[in-house]
């Protein structure tokens, strides 16, 4: 066997022992649950927590639950910090593994869109990263794959991700800072919910809006 297929052979095992971990503790994938665990690490919680953010990117788990988690500890600046590099990173690890390890694999589970894909990052390049980050077309554990099959620089591409990434991150991290405020009953409660709420609004109007601009920018519609 060539040095090539037991790479893809170590990263399938790989992969297929990390689905199995979610699978086996599904159970407390539950943002509370998170929180209470990584909250023991102690001086190195954000180091946990970052390098779990980037495994569970990787082995498609549910980064929200844990974006949530980030904001109940860490607040809603550093968690944003914390979560968008754990994400960024895992991100940037499904994207090399699809480039180099696993891109049969790869097109295979997305099917036809990998083309589309790929033809779109031909066509506008990183502002195509950016429109699919931003409007969610592609479950984000998957697209992270996806665009590891064109031929965008890795470079450009982590820049774009993190920052098309940072606005539903925050978000998100901010909704589990609440969330902790409202526990705690603390002062101000309804000032925050009421900041949370209007980022979640904004976050879920910024889809249709970047798709008229495009659509007036007569830009090809996404997959």
């Amino acid at each position: 066997m060539t040095r090539a297929r037991w790479q893809r052979l170590l990263f399938v095992i790989a992969l297929g022992a990390a689905a199995v971990w979610v699978v086996m503790h599904r159970g407390e994938l539950d943002a509370q649950a998170l929180t209470r665990a990584i909250d023991r690490a102690g001086p190195w919680a954000p180091l946990a927590f970052t390098a779990l953010y980037a495994m569970a990117t990787v082995a498609f788990a549910p980064g929200s639950l844990l974006t949530l988690a980030g904001g109940a500890l860490f607040g809603p600046v550093a968690g944003t910090f914390y979560s968008l590099t754990g994400a960024t990173i895992g991100a940037t690890g499904a994207f090399v593994a699809a480039r180099y390890l696993a891109a049969d694999w790869v097109r295979a589970r997305i099917g036809t869109r990998a083309e589309q894909i790929v033809a779109g990052v031909e066509r506008e390049d990183w502002r195509f990263v950016a429109f699919v980050r931003l409007v969610p077309l592609i479950p984000f554990n998957l697209l992270n794959y996806a665009l590891g099959l064109t031929r965008i620089r890795l470079s450009r591409y982590v820049i774009v991700s993190y920052i098309a990434m940072l606005p539903a991150t925050f978000a998100y991290t901010y909704l589990g800072y609440a969330g902790r405020e409202a526990a705690a009953g603390n002062a101000g409660l309804i000032k925050t919910g009421l900041l949370a709420l209007a980022l979640l609004t904004c976050v879920a109007l910024l889809p249709p809006l970047i798709r008229r601009l495009r659509a007036a920018s007569g830009a090809r519609p996404a997959p």
